[in-house]
C-alpha cells in the first residue's frame, strides 16, 4: 500500500522523536501471502478492496513499570516518553484499515495522532482496571478500535462486559462494530469487527471458557449472519476449550495465522517475555494467545504480517528497546468473496 503524503510525515516524525532517543530501530517485519493462495508467497497484485485489520496488545502503560517485572527489558526502554512513538510507529508502519487494541490506557494519545490521518476510535475501560491501582497510573486499560473513515462508515458499535454463565459480570469487554465500505469495489458491503481480552493467567481457563460462550452467543445474535472479524488477546494457548470453542462456532470462522503453516498450526509464539520470579528466579512465558479469526465463507485472506524469529528476538525478548510490547501485532488483509 502506497503512503499519502499526511501518513509518511507522521510516520518520519515519529522515527526522527524514537530515534532521538534512543538508536535502536523498531523491529520491523513483511507481508507474506498465506500457503492456501494460488498465488504463494506472492504479493497481491492490487490492494483495491483490500481491508487490512491491525491486532494488537499494546502493554499498559500503568503495568509494565511495576507488577509485569520485565527483568530483561531495559527500564528506560519502558519510559512512555520512549514507548509512546514506537507504539505509535508500529500501528502506522503497517497502514491497517482498522485498529483493534488492548490494554490501551493512553486512548487520547492515539486518538490524537490517528485523527490526523482520518481515523475515528471508540473505547470501552475494563470496569475494575489493575491499572488503578498502580502508583502514578493514567487511568483505567481497556479495549479500543480505530477506523479509517475515508475507507470505512461506521454503522452502529456496541461495547459490554462479558458475563459467566451465571449471569454475573467479569472485569473483561468487547467492542463490536458495524461497518459499511466507503469506496472501492465493494462500496456499500456491510461486515462486523469485534475485539476482546479475556481473562489471563492458566488458572482461569475455565472463566474464559465462559466468557467466549457469551462472545460468541453475542456475536452470533448481533451480527445477523454479516461478514465477521475477530480478534483479540484471549490469554490461552490453541487448544485450550475457548480458543476451540470460537474455531467451531456456528459463525464459521478460521484463525487467519493458520494459514501461514502448511499444517495448518498456529504460530509456534505471539508472546515471549522473561519476568522475575520468586526469590530472584525467571519465569519465561511462549505462547500463542492472540488471534485473528475471519468468516471463512465471507472473506479471503491476501496477506498477513509476518512473524519474526527468535532470533530477532534476542537476547531481550518482549518488551525491549525494539518493540514496545509483551505481544507481537497481528495484521492480515482481507477481501469479501463475491
Amino acid at each position: 500500500m502506497s503512503l499519502t503524503q499526511e501518513w509518511s510525515g507522521l510516520l518520519n516524525e515519529v522515527r526522527e522523536k524514537s530515534k532521538a532517543l534512543n538508536s535502536t530501530p523498531l523491529l520491523v517485519r513483511d507481508f507474506t501471502r498465506p500457503y492456501q493462495s494460488s498465488g504463494g508467497n506472492a504479493k497481491p497484485e492490487t490492494s483495491d478492496g483490500v481491508i487490512r485489520v491491525m491486532q494488537w496488545n499494546l502493554l499498559a502503560q500503568g503495568l509494565c513499570q511495576t507488577s509485569d517485572a520485565f527483568i530483561l527489558c531495559p527500564h528506560e526502554a519502558l519510559d512512555w516518553e520512549f514507548r509512546q512513538h514506537h507504539l505509535l510507529e508500529e500501528l502506522l508502519t503497517y497502514q491497517a484499515s482498522i485498529y483493534c487494541l488492548q490494554e490501551v490506557d493512553h486512548f487520547d494519545f492515539f486518538k490524537a495522532n490517528l485523527s490526523k490521518l482520518g481515523f475515528e476510535g471508540v473505547f470501552y475501560p475494563k470496569p475494575d482496571s489493575p491499572c488503578l491501582y498502580e502508583p502514578n497510573n493514567d487511568g483505567p486499560d481497556g479495549c479500543a478500535v480505530f477506523w479509517n473513515t475515508a475507507q470505512l462508515q461506521l454503522v452502529s458499535q456496541d461495547s459490554f462486559v462479558l458475563c459467566r454463565t451465571s449471569g454475573s459480570e467479569t472485569n473483561q469487554v468487547a467492542i463490536m462494530c458495524r461497518f459499511k465500505v466507503a469506496l472501492g469495489p465493494h462500496k456499500g458491503k456491510e461486515f462486523v469487527c469485534a475485539t476482546t481480552h479475556l481473562k489471563a493467567k492458566k488458572h482461569h481457563a475455565v472463566l474464559r471458557g465462559e466468557q467466549g460462550l457469551d462472545l460468541e452467543q453475542t456475536l452470533r445474535e448481533k451480527t445477523g449472519g454479516l461478514p465477521l472479524v475477530l480478534c483479540g488477546d484471549f490469554n490461552a494457548d490453541p487448544d485450550e476449550t475457548v480458543v476451540q470453542l470460537i474455531k467451531n462456532s456456528q459463525l464459521n470462522l478460521v484463525s487467519a495465522y493458520t494459514l501461514l503453516s502448511p499444517s495448518q498450526d498456529e504460530p509456534h509464539f505471539t508472546t515471549w517475555k522473561v519476568r522475575g520470579g520468586k526469590k530472584g528466579s525467571q519465569e519465561e512465558s511462549v505462547h500463542t494467545i492472540d488471534y485473528l479469526f475471519f468468516s471463512r465463507d465471507k472473506f479471503q485472506c491476501e496477506q498477513l504480517l509476518e512473524m519474526p524469529t527468535e532470533d530477532q528476538l534476542r537476547p531481550n525478548f518482549l518488551p525491549s528497546y525494539a518493540y514496545p510490547s509483551d505481544h507481537l501485532s497481528l495484521a492480515a488483509d482481507f477481501k469479501f468473496i463475491d
